[in-house]
């Protein structure tokens, strides 16, 4: 059995990293990692996290020095990992317990190096309030024009990052998306399982649920990362939008 290694950062989650980290650890497939960076770098983190890592001798905790974003912070457990393939998930995400075996089953049988699936939308309370189901194959151009992979449903084989030299990049929003394009640039295949394996929470207070920051964060990710020209990048982000809000 390969070992998986599992990657959170943490910032100002503590209502909601215990049953993130429990249903992490109740998977079927039990070889695995847990590494979780600690970007808050507060007394209150220490004392979650410091209590997280009582539950399992398979957690780590590596801290920051200061605070350096989602992206860095999984940059450095990437570093740190010692597993075959990666798995992210965020500290307030939820799996099913049969996500890491359906997904490595999947891989294996297809011989694939990237996978992603489906996966619910839940709010605060953990109720469902929507969904997004994996489509079969996402190559660069599908996913220049929308965003269609939730992070903590993917799991690729961690040659990818160190053959490519590709890391995550240092933005408030999207930076895994960026990841996606540049691997996808590659010639990387992001293959759907349409099963939901994992429930996303979204919170009204959140990052991602940030209107203004999204628009920001995805005009950079086409002229600051791919390189495109300012009328490029602006019509490229008008349909990331558009295409963002028919999923609503």
């Amino acid at each position: 059995m390969n070992l998986v290694s599992i990657i959170l950062p943490y910032f100002n989650k503590k209502e909601y990293i215990r049953e993130t980290i429990y249903s992490l650890l109740n998977q079927s497939y039990q070889n695995f990692e847990i590494i979780v960076v600690d970007d808050e770098i507060s007394e209150d983190s220490m004392s979650v996290l410091t209590e997280i890592k009582r539950i399992d001798p398979r957690i780590f905790i590596l801290k920051n020095l200061k605070n350096l974003g989602a992206g860095y912070s999984r940059n450095k457990a990437i570093k740190f990992s010692k597993g075959k393939f990666l798995a992210f998930c965020d500290c307030d995400d939820l799996w099913d317990q049969n996500k890491l075996t359906n997904q490595l089953r999947f891989m294996k049988k297809l011989n694939i190096d990237a996978c992603y699936t489906s996966y619910d939308i839940i709010n605060d309370t953990g109720k469902i309030i929507g969904d997004r189901r994996a489509k079969s194959q996402l190559k660069y151009n599908n996913l220049l024009n929308s965003c269609d992979i939730g992070l903590s449903t993917v799991i690729i084989k961690k040659k990818l990052l160190d053959n490519f030299e590709i890391f995550f990049p240092n933005l408030k929003t999207k930076e895994d998306y960026i990841l996606w394009l540049k691997l996808a640039k590659k010639g990387v295949i992001f293959f759907g399982l349409d099963e939901k394996l994992t429930k996303w929470r979204k919170l009204k207070n959140s990052l991602s649920a940030s209107s203004i920051q999204k628009i920001f964060d995805g005009y950079k990710v086409y002229n600051a990362y791919l390189n495109y020209g300012v009328i490029r990048s602006i019509f490229r982000l008008i349909i990331l939008s558009v295409n963002s809000i028919l999923k609503k």
